[in-house]
């Protein structure tokens, strides 16, 4: 019997053993950390060895199966490359065994897991059977159960690293890309490269969807969809993706369609009308009929918690939620991506990233900035440098809120897009729009 040790039992490792055992394998699973109660019943009733702590029995197997998140640098890899043993990634393990024909794989810094769920959204308002998971929840192993019309992965830097394998995509996407995870890849060349195999491992006969900007980092090869905010792209491709003024159209070897006007959905932000745009390129690339559609297959779609959420309005100033903008380029597009007058609330436990480019982001879109967390002081560095002195200083986010209530002015938004980690103040960015959320609540119950 061929025997399979999986590193990590969070999503995907749990996944990958449940695979694994369907397969007929004998399984263990090796977890450094602790274990959860629920995690550990899953793997007793379905006769999965485990343990917490990593043991001499993680190589005792046929071959290893690293589940996402697992750094390359950890000691259990490097000891298994030691010893010769062979390990696969997430993906070369999963991809082969998803029932599907129709496969559409996202990836990017800022974007995917929003493009990823709205891509499943719209394939089942169109009556497809489609599955959607990968780094958003549901592992990619689970899709190998039953058969789907499509399924779309959001797929991280961090699978994608360890993917070898051709992935079967006939649409790739790569939202946008900018620094992000490079603790873990060692270099933002490395990052790059992760990110675009999404590309170089797909379908010989798919799709790709980038950004214009992207293209000259990417270097993509075949049929590439390329979109601009310009009258036309920079680079010549088998097609792009032209944002207008009032609808984003798609010009394919010289044929124009309009995609959809930007009426069509309630999505806050320019950059969500990005995600948008992408989403409906990739349905009508499946061969999905979508003229004339695109209000009726948006429609019914909430924005993903904590991206750019509505939080409630006080006294006609509007309070957005964006705590998942845990890094500074995904701050930097919520900012430029919302128009009107703006109060920015900052700080959290940093990344080791550059604030130049957030404080310059920060004078030119924003009347004021509130700072708290354990970042505050090297933001308000960075602020000070680009001349840019409408900072204030908050202790906590009711803080941080009562100050930004203080400075708005009617017409004005309030938004929470930190720029940073929440792991100084909170367990999750979701706990800490939560808190904001409740906050903005608790005033706007308090006004009625």
């Amino acid at each position: 019997m061929h025997r399979v040790t999986v590193i990590g039992a969070g999503v995907s490792g749990k996944g990958l053993a449940l695979l694994a055992r369907n397969l007929g394998y004998e399984v263990f699973v090796s977890e450094k950390k602790s274990i959860n109660d629920e995690t550990k019943s899953f793997f007793t009733e379905n006769n999965i060895a485990f343990e917490e702590g990593h043991s001499p029995k993680v190589f005792d197997c046929d071959e290893i199966l690293i589940s996402s998140g697992i750094p390359p640098q950890s000691e259990i890899l490097q000891e298994a490359a030691q010893k010769s043993v062979k390990f696969t990634g997430e993906l070369d393990f999963t991809i082969p065994r998803i029932r599907t024909q129709n496969l559409i794989c996202v990836t990017g810094s800022n974007g995917k897991s929003t493009v990823t769920s709205l891509t499943g959204h719209v394939l089942n308002r169109a009556g497809l059977k489609a599955g959607t998971g990968g780094n958003l929840g549901t592992a990619s192993a689970l899709f190998t159960q039953e058969d789907f019309d499509a399924v779309v992965l959001e797929l991280s830097s961090f699978q994608l690293a360890r993917a070898t394998q051709n992935l079967r995509a006939k649409v790739s996407i790569i939202t946008n890309l900018a620094p992000d995870h490079i603790d873990w890849h060692g270099s933002y060349e490395n990052y790059v490269e992760a990110k675009s195999r999404v590309l170089t491992l797909r379908d010989s006969i798919g799709w790709g969807i980038i950004q214009d900007r992207d293209y000259d980092i990417l270097k993509p090869s075949g049929k590439i969809i390329v979109l601009t905010w310009d009258s036309k792209p920079v680079h010549e491709t088998e097609g792009y993706i032209h944002m207008g003024n009032d609808e984003a159209e798609l010009v394919i070897n010289g044929t124009s369609s309009t995609l959809f006007k930007y009426t069509d959905t309630t999505l806050i932000g320019s950059h969500n009308l990005e995600n948008v745009a992408m989403t409906l390129c990739a349905v009508k690339l499946l061969g999905i009929d979508i003229e004339g559609r695109a209000k009726s297959l948006l429609e019914g779609f909430k924005p993903l918690p904590h991206r750019c959420e509505d939080a409630g309005t006080i006294d006609g100033v509007h309070y957005i939620d964006d705590s998942k903008g845990t890094n500074v380029a995904a701050t930097v597009t919520a900012m430029r991506s919302i128009k009107g007058r703006k109060i920015i609330i900052l700080g959290g436990q940093g990344k080791g990233e550059d604030y130049a480019p957030l404080a310059e982001a920060v004078k030119s879109e924003c009347e004021y900035a509130v700072l708290i967390g354990e970042e505050a002081g090297k933001i308000q560095e960075a602020l000070e440098r680009e001349g840019f002195m409408n900072f204030r200083r908050a202790s906590t986010m009711e803080d941080a809120v009562n100050i930004s209530q203080s400075l708005a002015e009617t017409g004005m938004v309030v938004l929470l897009s930190p720029a940073c980690t929440s792991w100084d103040m909170y367990k999750s960015y979701k706990a800490r729009g939560e808190h904001f959320c409740r906050i903005v609540r608790e005033k706007t119950e308090h006004k009625s």
